[in-house]
């Protein structure tokens, strides 16, 4: 059957209905803040990065960032936009300053798209320019212009002053993490020495640039003190720990590249040339980057990134003048890096212990691996153990961020998710059974034991995350005190073996209602005692009630609306201050008395709490 395509099929979209239309070619996925990579969050950041390239200019040593519930509130004290321009840098697309070199030399923004997504997606935005002693502003409502207010005087300093609100009609009911902005605002602070960020009250200044990034995120202390090079557009920070994998934060013009590109890839090159130069000996890659924890920063001219929201770099030059990223940074860490080995023998000697501890372990369960590879790709093609879908966090798809593996136990829940997801961007791993407690283990049982061998496999993360196949990793397990228990054996392998995944917010735990209210009207899910006291006093007397003891217990189309659009994620967090060591030792280790201690004491802590909602 042939389908109609004529004239009246070609139209052409306002750049709001466009931003509108089409939201993740301009700020990835939308979500609802659970997430480090929410829309939310990358709105905050446009506003911000145009701020910092103020700072990076040499204009203005301070910025105000305030959030009042949905409220967001951004002041910056450099030159303020030309007044006559206001209306359209904030409203006309490729519209900017960016494009003049001259008057940003190596800036984040580029486009001139960023503010107009803030815009476009607010159902207010309000933008101030002070300048010279004059003020102009300009609101919004969904991007389109409410009040176009005259010029006027003020004694303000000159600057720019952006408040909006994030459209609920977009994001649904969404929120910010106070966590989430205070990482964003360190990662600013370390990248830009002097600066003086403040939110809501709190101050954010880093004297020792990416080295306060790196003691901020490490849980103990490295083997050695950190190795600290700068250089003209380039800084380099890392030290060696004790956990599995590798850790690296990048930057581009102080943009957060979470995704890496060619400079990270340029560093772990030279990081390898120049070690095996200086030892003379052919180590494995693998062996000389294993636990290493490092920051990369450099600056760009006109920086490509692979899309709007700059979590990957695409350059392969530093400038239209200057050398490549790989011969630049190649270059700095061979001269840096080996000078500083030659004048630290303590610490050269350390690292190369590491890399010969590396080297052994590798070796050791190299004859395991390969089997285990065998048999995950053996039961890939022959067992229903994982239900892919078709895109991956490692591809190029706009969707990628959206692609999801759950977690489960059983045939029943694996089944559930299985009819319910959306096959384009959700995968299921089914567990068998509760999987090995590996607190204390060596890394040999993950290829060992054939559940973590295979979903490490399914994961992609054998030679670390950068090839992870899935976005979100979400645990799902039901709500009662076996799921508990496979949920915490779980969380016990990834932080054990593959910590990156949490640091970096990839993993989750999928909530699911715990009740189901209903009566011939109408149907109320509830995830709390408390949302199903108040579901009983909405619907009336006698309505029905429904525990659900498991996630095989809910129907494929019940299902349909805890894994769609309003999913409720909770991300797993880990800080620097979460001893994580001590916790796993402390719930997961051998049986001690302190810990049946604090089972008994919480146990009736819980009962009391029982008896009083019996009495109610």
């Amino acid at each position: 059957m042939s389908v109609a395509y004529s004239e009246e099929h070609i139209k052409t979209l306002e750049w709001r209905e466009h931003i509108r239309l089409r939201p993740g070619m301009y700020i990835g996925k939308l979500g609802d803040g659970s997430s480090q990579d929410d829309g939310v969050y990358v709105l905050l950041k446009e506003v911000l990065d145009n701020s910092i390239d103020e700072y990076m200019m040499g204009n203005g040593r301070k910025i105000d960032v305030d959030i009042n519930g949905r409220e967001v509130r951004v002041r910056d004290y450099g030159r303020g936009i030309p007044l006559g321009k206001l209306l359209d840098a904030v409203s006309k697309m490729n519209t900017g300053a960016k494009y003049d070199s001259k008057a940003f030399k190596k800036s984040v923004g580029l486009n001139g798209v960023g503010v107009k997504a803030v815009n476009a997606l607010s159902e207010r935005f309000l933008i101030r320019s002070f300048r010279d002693g004059q003020v102009k502003a300009i609101e919004f409502e969904h991007g389109i212009t409410t009040k176009d207010h005259q010029l006027a005087k003020t004694d303000e300093e000159n600057g720019v002053e952006v408040i909006f609100q994030p459209d609920e009609q977009m994001f649904g009911n969404y929120f910010f993490m106070s966590e989430y902005v205070e990482s964003m605002i360190k990662n600013y602070v370390y990248l830009n020495a002097g600066l003086i960020i403040n939110f809501n009250g709190n101050k954010y200044l880093s004297k020792n640039g990416l080295s306060d990034l790196l003691n901020e995120n490490m849980n103990r202390e490295g083997l050695y003190p950190l190795i600290h090079l700068r250089g003209e557009d380039i800084e380099v920070a890392f030290t060696h720990g004790l956990q599995y994998g590798e850790d690296y934060y990048s930057f581009v013009n102080g943009q957060n590249t979470t995704q890496g590109g060619t400079h990270l890839l340029a560093f772990r090159e030279a990081l390898v040339k120049t070690i095996r130069e200086f030892y003379r000996k052919d180590f494995d890659p693998a062996d000389i980057r294993s636990s290493i924890i490092a920051a990369v920063s450099i600056k760009v001219e006109e920086p490509i990134f692979e899309s709007q929201t700059k979590t990957k770099l695409g350059s392969k030059d530093m400038g239209p003048e200057g050398p490549s990223v790989r011969n630049f940074i190649n270059e700095f860490i061979k001269k840096q890096l080996d000078d500083y080995l030659h004048k630290n023998s303590e610490t050269a000697r350390i690292i190369l212990k590491k890399i010969q501890d590396a080297e052994k372990e590798r070796k050791a369960i190299s004859s395991i691996q390969k089997l285990a590879r065998d048999r995950a790709k053996k039961v890939s093609l022959h067992n229903r153990k994982l239900r892919d879908c078709r895109v991956h966090y490692n591809t190029v798809d706009d969707r990628k961020l959206d692609s999801t593996i759950f977690i489960t136990e059983g045939d029943s829940a694996s089944g559930s998710i299985t009819k319910s997801r959306n096959v384009e961007t959700q995968a299921v791993f089914s567990l068998r059974g509760k999987p090995l407690n590996s607190y204390g283990l060596t890394k040999k049982i993950v290829y060992e034991n054939e559940e973590f061998n295979l979903l490490q496999a399914a994961l992609n993360i054998e030679d670390g995350i950068e090839n992870l196949r899935y976005n979100n990793v979400v645990i799902a397990t039901d709500a009662d005190v076996d799921g508990m228990h496979i949920r915490l054996l779980m969380l016990t392998f990834f932080l054990q073996f593959f910590p990156d995944l949490v640091k970096k917010g990839h993993v989750f735990i999928l909530q699911t209602p715990l009740f189901r209210v209903r009566n011939k009207k109408e149907t109320k899910y509830c995830y709390t005692p408390e949302e199903k006291a108040r579901a009983i006093k909405a619907l009336g007397p006698n309505p029905e009630i429904t525990r659900f003891k498991g996630l095989g217990e809910i129907s494929p189309d019940e299902f349909k609306n805890f894994i769609g659009k309003d999913i409720r994620l909770e991300p797993v967090r880990m800080k620097k201050d979460d001893a994580v060591n001590g916790y796993l030792e402390f719930y997961m280790g051998k049986n001690t008395p302190e810990r049946q201690d604090f089972i008994i004491d919480n146990l009736r802590i819980e009962e009391d709490k029982v008896e009083e909602q019996l009495a109610v």
